[in-house]
């Protein structure tokens, strides 16, 4: 029992510091101990690793690991985009290797062996297409088609040159600092593609996200079904209520087989939590990035309008407050202003509760459009070449 106790207590470690390191800085964790982990892992880990290089191996050394810091972090380089190979590929390895040889069984028919292939192949595919297409690069040639595209709103996106290409801005783009080029309609750099994710390859990265989440329901579901059907086989149940004598319920049996399938199948049960945490990532991950897409912001920008959003609530506030102190002045020098008793005076509302400020997103031009605009951008449309015609 005490293997299978190693194992849960691995699983659950495991879990929380998968989430922690990915999710640590969502606003659900702000103030948990998921976000200090998150905390701890991408920064105060790294600053005392640097610290003690610096003590033990001097400055020279610290060089060297900041020189590798920047290129792994600041420059295009493949390294995610290999983990992600091995990744998938050693998991689907195992998978094959520990739970195919059950396929066919009592609940899967033979043919998962190949759609599990053909879903790794396109899921692939998905990574290939995000990876390695334009995200929507703008460039002296194109700028004025992309301009026409995307109207500057004058509240977070303003007429401005960028700096570094020397061209014009559109609105809604912005220039990379580590791919070194102006995005049209710029979500994030994604270190994973080695890519920006763009006007033109969002939808590609939105099929990644949904279909690799589909994927590991789909490896959770079939493993689960693989263990069932072993239950089933050899008749474990059966075997748990005639020779132990233990009763048949739900409460009675789930310990024993938990162990059993713990001490007898523990890779494809390890596999299954595994599929199970990324699958659960990937959902909220997606389901983000979506309700993005259906407002139609982008992650870029839901930076600025917060930024702009608490700059508005910040001067609305301070209008209000000298506007209140104007009235307790003038209150205070009207000889008729009845005296607030000192309850009345405790439950007033304050003034700074009557504060509002409204996101005014003229890009959100309704469900539909803004669902055709991730899926058919306008670089695509002919409409985008005619303009490119007329503009030369």
């Amino acid at each position: 029992m005490g293997v299978e106790w190693l194992l849960v207590c691995h699983g659950l470690v495991t879990a929380v510091v998968v989430v922690s390191f990915l999710c640590g800085r969502w606003p659900i964790f702000e103030g948990t101990f998921i976000q200090r982990i998150h905390h701890f892992l991408t920064f105060g880990a790294y600053d005392y690793f640097l610290r003690f290089v610096g003590a033990v191996f001097g400055s020279k050394c610290t060089d060297a690991i900041l020189s590798v810091e920047f290129y792994c972090c600041d420059r295009p380089n493949p390294l995610l985009q290999i983990i992600y190979i091995v990744i998938i590929s050693v998991t689907y390895y195992f998978i094959a290797k520990s739970s195919f040889a059950y396929i066919p069984g009592y609940y899967l028919s033979g043919i998962h062996r190949y759609i599990s292939f053909l879903a790794i192949a396109v899921g692939i595919l998905l990574f290939l297409l995000t990876s390695f297409s334009d995200p929507g690069t703008v460039n002296a040639e194109n700028v004025s088609q992309y301009l026409s595209a995307y109207p500057y709103d004058n509240i977070i996106y303003a007429e401005k040159e960028c700096s570094t290409c020397k061209i014009p801005k559109p609105a809604r783009s912005k220039h990379c600092s580590i791919c070194d080029r102006c995005v049209a309609r710029f979500d994030h750099h994604c270190g994973w593609m080695n890519n920006c994710i763009g006007e033109k390859n969002t939808r590609y990265f939105m099929a990644f996200l949904l279909w690799h989440f589909l994927m590991c329901l789909y490896g959770t579901v079939a493993i689960g079904l693989v263990l069932a059907g072993r239950l089933k086989e050899l008749r474990v149940v059966d075997i748990l209520t005639v020779y132990y004598g233990i009763e048949n319920s739900f409460l009675d049996l789930a310990p024993h087989v938990v162990q059993w399938l713990l001490g007898s199948y523990n890779t494809q049960i390890l596999l299954m939590v595994f599929l199970a945490i990324v699958g659960m990532l990937l959902a909220g991950f997606f389901g983000y990035h979506a309700k993005l897409c259906l407002s139609n912001t982008t992650t870029n920008e839901t930076f600025k309008w917060q930024e702009y959003m608490d700059w508005q609530r910040k001067l609305k506030e301070a209008k209000v407050s000298a506007e209140a102190l104007r009235q307790s002045i003038s209150g205070m020098r009207s000889e008729k202003q009845p005296l607030l008793s000192k309850w009345g005076a405790f439950f007033r509302k304050s003034p700074l509760e009557d504060v509002v400020v409204v996101k005014n997103n003229v890009y959100n031009k309704g469900f539909f459009h803004n669902i055709q605009e991730v899926i058919s951008p306008f670089s695509t449309r002919r409409s985008f070449t005619l303009n490119k015609l007329k503009s030369g």
